[in-house]
């Protein structure tokens, strides 16, 4: 053995080396939230309803929630909330959609941090941001997400035979994580729904949050295929034949009975504000 050569100094060595990977894993998942917080209330200083952040702030924003993975929350898909069966969640009947939890991580006038966690089979039904720019990141796992715009610039119904609208299908895809942020604008793919294929979770920021009093008040519609009303005196743009598929007629509904949000506290880095 050479002289002053430790022959265990080597094992303490690499011992230390997955703490200090645990560390910088800790920290990396403390500076996306952080950063994502103080990116949001530099961005959305000047925002309001109907006004969108300029190009390069969506940009900004954006950059930070493609990167994120529930890690960075502390989510993961064995966690209860993705597992209707399980204590946290009320007892439903088999023909009801399970619950969603819904994590808070920040909300003032101007925008809002949120987490929904979905189980296999849950559905968020078709709503619309009234004003609002919408960020949504699918942090893990697999979802179905239709969204729409409408196919006019009137007032909802029209006079329409039970108050139908026409809208345009803008997306009607299945999306995996990992993937890139799916946006909504005021006036583009404003109305959209969701359905979990998987467990997963997906991060919103909403600018602004919704607010009754401000009359940004959550509207969830019912979908009919185009043919059910356009032989029954429903007015519209005019569409071609080939193209009658990408579209739809929706009427205002209530809000779904069998829709249950769950409130659930956020685990997660928390931020410094």
């Amino acid at each position: 053995m050479a002289m002053g050569v430790d022959k265990n100094a080597s094992d303490r060595k690499g011992k230390s080396v997955e703490p200090s990977k645990h560390r910088r894993g800790q920290q990396r998942r403390v500076m996306a939230v952080q950063n994502l917080y103080e990116t949001c209330r530099e961005v959305f200083a000047n925002c309001g309803p109907d006004i969108v952040p300029s190009p390069e702030n969506v940009e900004r924003v954006k950059a930070i929630l493609d990167k994120m993975t529930g890690m960075d929350v502390g989510l993961r898909p064995t966690m209860p909330y993705f597992k209707p069966t399980m204590p946290y969640f009320k007892p439903t009947r088999n023909d009801r959609p399970p619950e969603i939890a819904y994590m808070r991580i920040h909300e003032c006038d101007k925008f809002s941090i949120g987490i929904f966690c979905l189980p296999p089979k849950a559905v968020i039904p078709l709503h619309n941001h009234p004003g609002m720019t919408v960020f949504s990141k699918i942090l893990f796992g697999k979802m179905h997400v239709q969204s729409y715009d409408w196919a006019d610039a009137g007032p909802g119904g029209n006079g329409n035979p039970d108050g139908v609208r026409l809208a345009k299908v803008k997306v009607n895809s299945e999306f995996s994580a990992p993937c890139e942020t799916n946006l909504l604008y005021p006036n583009d793919c404003n109305m959209h729904c969701f359905r979990a294929l998987t467990a997963c979770a997906f991060l919103d920021v909403v600018v602004p949050p919704y607010n009754d009093l401000e009359g940004r008040h959550c509207q969830y519609y019912v979908d009919y295929p185009f043919a059910n009303f356009s032989d029954e005196g429903a007015t519209g743009p005019e569409v071609a034949e080939d193209q009658k598929e990408s579209y739809v007629w929706l009427k205002e509904r209530e809000v779904p009975e069998d829709l249950k949000f769950v409130g659930a506290l956020y685990n997660g880095p928390k931020l410094v504000k």
